[in-house]
């Protein structure tokens, strides 16, 4: 896939920038231990993959620039199957995302990510279907390939995920005044 790496660059640089706006920033990864045919060697880059994200490896880490990041939680998925969207996984304690956006009184999320016609839509439809409101920030993901990606979008559109920018998602949230000090 192309542009995961500057897709990871512009989320740490957004998060950076507003981070402070979100009341969670919650990690999601691939973390494959032994997840059975989803891996292929002759992968159809839609159901089947080459071997990626093995637990354990550089490959299956967070990239360099969000690992630096401060986040509340991280979920790794795909242990022992197939897993796209980030619902599927758990933190290191056995907590699923949803009883984390729940713990944290969540209503609203925003998804960013890689592949965004895999494990963005799978988890923007799943975020949907457990009643929260979604948004994918369009700048700050990539699909597969542009045929997957447009497939995606539709499905996401069609079920009721919003799809706004970053420049958007900074200016969406009111920012706290700053008060001039009168002495």
């Amino acid at each position: 896939m192309t542009g995961g790496n500057a897709v990871a660059e512009r989320i740490a640089e957004f998060i950076e920038d507003n981070g402070e706006l979100y009341d969670l920033i919650v990690t999601t990864q691939d973390w494959h231990i032994d997840p059975g045919a989803h891996f292929s060697e002759t992968p159809d880059f839609v159901d089947t993959w080459p071997p990626h994200g093995v637990a354990g490896t550089d490959e299956a880490e967070l990239h360099p620039a969000i690992a630096e990041l401060e986040f509340n939680a991280s979920v790794k998925k795909g242990q022992y199957a197939a897993a796209y969207s980030g619902f599927e996984g758990k933190d290191d304690d056995g907590h699923h995302l949803d009883a984390i956006l729940e713990e944290a009184e969540i209503e609203d999320v925003d998804v960013v990510g890689i592949a965004e016609s895999h494990c963005v839509k799978e988890t923007a439809l799943d975020a949907l279907e457990a009643g929260f409101q979604v948004r994918v920030i369009s700048d700050l993901t990539v699909p597969v390939d542009a045929a997957q990606g447009e497939a995606a979008r539709e499905e996401m559109r069609e079920a009721g995920v919003s799809y706004i920018t970053s420049d958007d998602a900074s200016h969406a949230f009111p920012k706290i005044p700053e008060v001039e000090s009168t002495d």
